[in-house]
């Protein structure tokens, strides 16, 4: 059976970038009718919040990816120690003294040489006695001891990655306090679920080197891998200082839709163009991991604005009454008033936004030019409520009072009940508005 995860670490919200992997692994989990794990990794006690365990459900669960089981690392340290004292008694996992300092030391020294910062495995030369020693005076962390020898695998959108495994340090699995690191809970973690395919980010490449090792060390299966490109700015910037300006709490916040997000994150990257679906299932239909390619992905969240604006234009009334009702608009004039507005918005909040219009009245936009024609025009107006014909009845005895026609006559008109330059067309605003417009 396909089994796939999404591991987040509950140190933060969900962001734009984390959510390319949720997305696609529970894609191909769906498409095989497999299952799709949760996993929280929270082996860290002092940054992991349940705040943020709360703040990841729920923006999955807005966007309507959701899971078969939740699984916390936290409650898994047994499995982990475990899998530490195996690999001890296999001669794979090895414990170090050198403080962050004197490995620093070590790498600056290295590069001054022209050599790659590579552990130079000095912790396998001591002595008992002399482990005894430094165990006394500080404290130590244990590496996994990786085979000299070339690590190969075909990527499932990189293609075939070959990585000399001489070229990289030993993998700390264990600090200095005794917490347990990612590359190895998640090795232990995917051999024990059964997980069969990964997709994660490509700065995870070198990870996923280190980890097949791990994973045929401890007798496990090697999953497929896949490595996503990673997101920039539109100008091919980093991306990463501006994720928490990205967060998915905050995008639907601003009222975007989740079939936006999704229809662009389920393309994006790939030769396949972005298409607006209407549902998640449809979302996992056209999803072919296949058709991405390896380059940075530029990602503009002002493209996540025009699809939002066509899925609610084409929403009919009863998806969207409650949100109506809740904005305050009388029921029997709710109806009116999303045919209305619902192709004048490019989120929900602007709907809010028109409806104060409506019940409040705008502040009106007068050029110096109408400065006398506005008042004069308005005077010609009567009292809510106003009819279907009220905009046509009244501009047409504001034209025989002043002699105004055509732009010159519609749009000061437009400013100055709305306040806008654009909108809804003025025969279906009248009949919507409670208070007399402001002069």
């Amino acid at each position: 059976m396909t089994t796939t995860r999404f591991a987040p670490s509950p140190t933060g919200y969900l962001h734009i970038g984390n959510l390319r992997a949720a997305l696609f692994n529970a894609a191909i989990a769906r498409q095989a009718g497999g299952t799709f794990i949760l996993r929280i990794d929270d082996t860290d006690p002092e940054r992991s919040k349940q705040e943020y365990i709360d703040g990841i459900m729920e923006d999955l669960t807005w966007l309507g990816l959701t899971w078969d089981r939740v699984e916390y690392q936290s409650k898994r340290l047994d499995r982990y120690d475990l899998a530490k004292q195996k690999l001890i008694e296999m001669g794979r996992l090895y414990e170090c003294f050198e403080t962050p300092v004197e490995l620093d030391l070590k790498r600056k020294k290295q590069m001054n040489m022209g050599k790659p910062p590579v552990y130079d495995r000095a912790a396998l030369a001591l002595s008992e006695d002399e482990k005894d020693k430094l165990r006394a005076e500080r404290g130590s962390h244990w590496r996994f001891k990786l085979d000299h020898k070339r690590i190969e695998w075909t990527d499932g959108i990189i293609g075939d990655i070959s990585i000399d495994a001489a070229s990289v340090s030993d993998p700390v699995l264990f600090k200095n306090d005794g917490q347990i690191l990612y590359t190895l809970a998640s090795v232990v973690d995917d051999t024990e679920m059964g997980v069969t395919n990964v997709v994660r980010g490509s700065d995870h490449v070198t990870n996923t080197a280190t980890q097949i090792q791990m994973i045929e060390a401890l007798g496990g299966t090697v999953p497929n891998f896949a490595h996503h490109s990673l997101l920039t700015g539109p100008q091919g910037e980093a991306l990463s200082k501006r994720l928490g300006t990205l967060a998915l709490r905050d995008l639907r916040a601003k009222g975007i839709v989740p079939m936006a997000v999704l229809s662009l994150m389920a393309r994006l990257g790939s030769s396949d163009p972005v298409e607006l679906r209407e549902t998640v299932d449809e979302v996992v239909a056209g999803f072919d991991l296949k058709k991405f390619g390896s380059a940075p992905t530029k990602f503009n969240a002002d493209d996540l604005g025009p699809l939002t604006a066509r899925w609610l234009a084409a929403r009919p009334y009863e998806t969207v009454a409650d949100t109506v009702g809740d904005l305050g608009v009388p029921a029997e004039l709710g109806e009116r008033f999303w045919n209305v507005v619902r192709e004048n918005i490019t989120h929900l909040g602007e709907m809010a936004e028109w409806w104060a219009v409506f019940r409040d009245g705008a502040e009106p936009q007068i050029a110096d030019e109408d400065a006398e024609f506005i008042p004069q025009a308005l005077a010609l107006l009567g009292d809510p409520p106003y009819a279907d014909d009220t905009w046509a009845t009244w501009t047409s005895a504001v034209k025989e009072a002043t002699g105004r026609k055509g732009k010159g006559l519609f749009m000061p008109l437009r400013h100055a009940v709305t306040g806008r330059t654009r909108g809804p067309e003025m025969a279906d605003v009248m009949p919507l508005l409670q208070v007399k417009p402001k002069g």
